[in-house]
């Protein structure tokens, strides 16, 4: 797949041939009590598993999809969210479907501008399960995001095809400790101490730390132990299809975020 290729799909605004939506998950600030923001995640468009839609995306189509659902998350951040809060809205995107970070950023901007949604409250998250095709290239993105305004992020933190030299390489604002690292934390003290060791290295880099796929209060406990106070996990709540789901009760901590 060339840039010239990428380019062109870009550009095109050609229908991909099938319909998909938004699920919305809170991403919580145990500090304040807050939704710290909301992750949109594919789905049918009557709610079908993430997969259904993804396996439906071909080398052709991947340049088009990434710009598709970029500006599906945001139209609906900008229906959905309250106009008076800072609540952020997280979206996940093909690092390898960017052909050039500032033109592929465009679609994204306008519609921000179209419905009237502060594009600094758009955090990027870049997923390790997808292997990076260039990485001097990916970190050109990060860079260039950086620079507009967005925050980043590395998802799925400890699964896939890298860890540790991601972060090396890409220093985002923050890193989503992959949920099967965090499952039953609290009863396991290597898990504790690989996710003890992640946070120490993050806080020394100024990377700030999300636990995604928290399920259980003790787990919960564990990583409030740890100083992670942002968290994400259907302990709190499942995803809605294109609504803000309620966020089951939460007390504040006074811990600072990792």
């Amino acid at each position: 797949m060339t840039n010239d290729i990428g380019c062109r799909a870009c550009r095109a605004g050609t229908k991909l041939g099938f319909d998909f939506t938004m699920a919305f998950q809170p991403i919580l600030d145990l500090a304040d009590g807050s939704v710290w923001a909301y992750e949109a995640l594919v789905r049918g468009p009557n709610g079908e598993p993430a997969y259904t839609i993804l396996d439906r995306v071909t080398d052709e189509t991947r340049y088009q999809f990434d710009q598709a659902a970029r500006v599906k998350a945001i139209e609906l951040a900008g229906r959905l969210f309250p106009r008076d809060s800072g609540t952020r809205l997280s979206i996940n995107f093909m690092p390898n479907a960017v052909y050039e970070p500032n033109a592929c950023i465009r679609a994204s901007l306008d519609a921000a501008r179209r419905v009237d949604f502060a594009h600094q409250r758009i955090m990027f998250e870049f997923t390790e399960q997808e292997r990076f095709r260039d990485i001097e290239h990916v970190k050109r993105i990060v860079a260039a995001y950086r620079k507009q305004g967005f925050l980043t992020a590395l998802d799925d933190f400890g699964a896939g095809f890298a860890g540790l030299s991601l972060l090396a390489n890409f220093r985002p604002d923050l890193i989503k400790i992959d949920m099967d690292l965090l499952r039953g934390l609290d009863a396991d003290a290597g898990r504790y101490a690989i996710v003890s060791g992640v946070v120490a290295i993050a806080r020394a880099l100024g990377v700030t730390v999300l636990a995604e796929g928290v399920e259980t209060a003790a787990e919960l406990d564990a990583l409030r132990g740890l100083g992670i106070t942002l968290v994400q996990g259907y302990h709190f709540s499942k995803p809605l299809l294109e609504e803000l789901p309620p966020v089951a009760g939460f007390a504040p901590t006074t811990a600072r975020a990792a």
